[in-house]
């Protein structure tokens, strides 16, 4: 049975590749993008099957949030699945800075506080405001014969639990993420909605291709005994898994997919 499933951050790297490998399941999409418009749309144009969209919307402003999922739930008759993907890293500056990231050591204390309040609208209480949304409905609308009550997988980071130096706000937010899922898999259990969370390490994607290119890509391989970094492609099928109802006795876990890259 097809599910309706919202990926949100889905115009490029994970997202894109998350909603591929749903695509190609069978499922329908709702891609969601802050104002990569062209590129979500590039992304939807190719994906098999019909039934797919893009919607558009910055998760950092709390106000946009609902319109966000009516419009989702409305072109899918129903989200069934939520990937919480989207997420604000370094490749922007803050507060008009060019610095990347926002180490204390080097970073004003006015582009300090808005590094964290922006990483954390988008990163942490996006989700969560997005995740209330999407929950609701999950309970308001009853599901298609044959299809659960509701998935929601977070896509977080082994910064959670390694650390970001340089974006502490990332880790902060990454690891505040974690922590909602597992509060949420023990509030959503009784209603059939599972919550889980997966933790991947370095991704080779289009973002990080110039890092990995250059000089400190090979110590960034050489932090997993493999040799190598992950592939979107291996996170996306990991966050299929997560949301298939052969993954429900793992609601409430952090999946490390890191490659062996950092063990705790």
């Amino acid at each position: 049975m097809s599910r309706g499933v919202l990926v949100t951050g889905a115009s490029r790297g994970v997202g894109a590749a998350a909603a591929r490998a749903f695509a190609q399941a069978g499922d329908r999409v709702v891609l969601h993008c802050r104002g990569a418009v062209d590129l979500a749309e590039e992304v939807r144009a190719g994906l098999p099957g019909d039934g797919h969209a893009v919607v558009a919307a910055d998760l950092g402003d709390s106000a946009a949030i609902p319109a966000l999922v009516e419009e989702s739930a409305a072109a899918l008759g129903r989200i069934d699945v939520l990937v919480n993907n989207a997420a604000l890293f370094v490749d922007e500056p803050v507060a008009g800075s060019r610095r990347i990231g926002h180490p204390p050591a080097e970073t004003p204390y006015d582009e300090w506080v808005a590094a964290w309040r922006r990483t954390l609208a988008v990163n942490l209480e996006g989700a969560a405001h997005v995740t209330w949304c999407v929950a609701r409905q999950m309970l308001d609308k009853e599901p298609a014969e044959g299809v659960r009550r509701g998935a929601i997988v977070n896509v977080g980071s082994r910064g959670a639990y390694r650390g970001e130096p340089d974006v502490p706000a990332y880790g902060a937010a990454k690891a505040g993420l974690h922590s909602l899922g597992q509060s949420l898999a023990v509030s959503l259990a009784p209603h059939d909605i599972t919550v889980t969370s997966i933790a991947p390490g370095f991704i080779t994607t289009d973002m990080t291709e110039t890092i990995l290119s250059g000089p400190a890509g090979d110590a960034i391989r050489a932090q997993s005994p493999f040799n190598r970094t992950a592939t979107a492609e291996e996170v996306a099928d990991a966050i299929v898994w997560l949301a298939s109802p052969q993954a429900i006795w793992s609601s409430g876990a952090v999946l490390d997919f890191n490659g062996a890259s950092y063990l705790h």
